[in-house]
């Protein structure tokens, strides 16, 4: 089989897993009915949740703007969110865990703001590092909560999912390793094959990763502040999710909230566009089980596609217009 052959039929397989997913999820959701679930919500409610999105957005930002600023204290706040929300769009339209947008970043700040490739790609790399970093650690108690509201059970469930959380203490090791002085990229990259390899840009990327060890060195308190801006954000992620499960009139605790938004996040970490299909059968999935119905998963993944629409497509038109010139 050629490889372009083994292409398409990586890419027939994962169409038709997006189609199985999206059929099973709407199967049993009529829209009459998602309908209804949409139409209790009152225009306050959605500006209420609009204003904690963009909350979000500007804790993100400012987890960036912090890193940035260790190295280039001239660089002002305002002018990233505007980048951030170009790469978000960019990312977001990109298969996989919401990344794609990052050579935006480091473009930006080159462009508008005199860093050099390899700095703004170091500030890049930190900033990236940490959003996994608070991603994955709520994720992985997302896990467990999961484990302990009786959504998954048992010990092969529990097997299945081990290497999953190996991966999501990654970004915690990644930077421990540049701390101590230790470069896990580089070291990858230095044996890859020739071919598959292009030596100005993987010099690039071993010169900002050693300079985001000696970030993680000498910036080891602005490196906490920036976790705990992340660590914020998420917090308010999950009130944000806890709002419009209020506002659908479901009511869950603590753990099964936590439960049904790592669900959700774990669907970004498909290979599909935005998660398409996953997202809105882990919904749908989590509100059966939690006895609620198809329609209410189907209405709360129509609210989260909705906020992230918006912020991407205008995030899009950002990278292709002023942004870009």
């Amino acid at each position: 089989m050629n490889e372009a052959a083994r292409k398409w039929m990586i890419r027939a397989g994962w169409l038709a897993l997006l189609a199985v997913l999206l059929w099973w999820a709407l199967e049993n959701a009529p829209l009459a009915d998602i309908w209804a679930s949409l139409r209790q919500l009152e225009a306050w409610q959605l500006v209420v949740l609009m204003v904690f999105n963009l909350g979000i957005f500007a804790l993100i930002t400012m987890r960036w703007w912090i890193i940035v600023r260790a190295q280039n204290p001239r660089v002002p706040f305002y002018p990233l969110l505007g980048y951030r929300l170009a790469a978000y769009g960019l990312s977001y339209f990109t298969p996989g865990p919401l990344v794609g947008g990052e050579p935006l970043q480091i473009i930006y700040l080159q462009k508008h703001h005199g860093l050099t490739y390899a700095r703004a790609t170091a500030a890049v790399i930190m900033d990236k590092l940490l959003e996994f970093l608070a991603n994955f650690l709520m994720i992985a108690l997302g896990i467990y909560a999961i484990f302990r509201v009786g959504l998954l059970s048992g010990g092969l469930a529990l097997g299945s999912l081990a290497p999953l959380v190996v991966l999501l203490f990654w970004p915690l090791v990644h930077i421990l390793l540049l701390y101590r002085g230790r470069y896990p990229l580089a070291a990858l990259l230095r044996i890859l094959p020739a071919r598959l390899s292009a030596p100005k840009l993987v010099r690039l990327l071993v010169v900002s990763e050693h300079m985001a060890g000696i970030f993680t060195r000498h910036h080891l308190g602005v490196l906490l502040a920036a976790l705990a801006v992340s660590l914020l954000s998420w917090i308010m992620m999950l009130v944000e999710y806890g709002l419009m499960l209020t506002f659908l009139h479901v009511h869950l605790d603590f753990w099964q909230t936590l439960a049904a938004l790592a669900s959700l996040q774990l669907s970004f970490l498909m290979p599909l566009p935005a998660g398409l299909g996953a997202l809105e059968a882990s919904q749908v999935l989590v509100m059966t089980m939690f006895g609620y119905s198809a329609a209410i998963g189907i209405s709360l993944s129509l609210l989260v596609r909705a906020r992230d629409i918006l912020l991407g497509g205008f995030g899009l038109l950002l990278a292709g217009g002023a942004y870009n010139r």
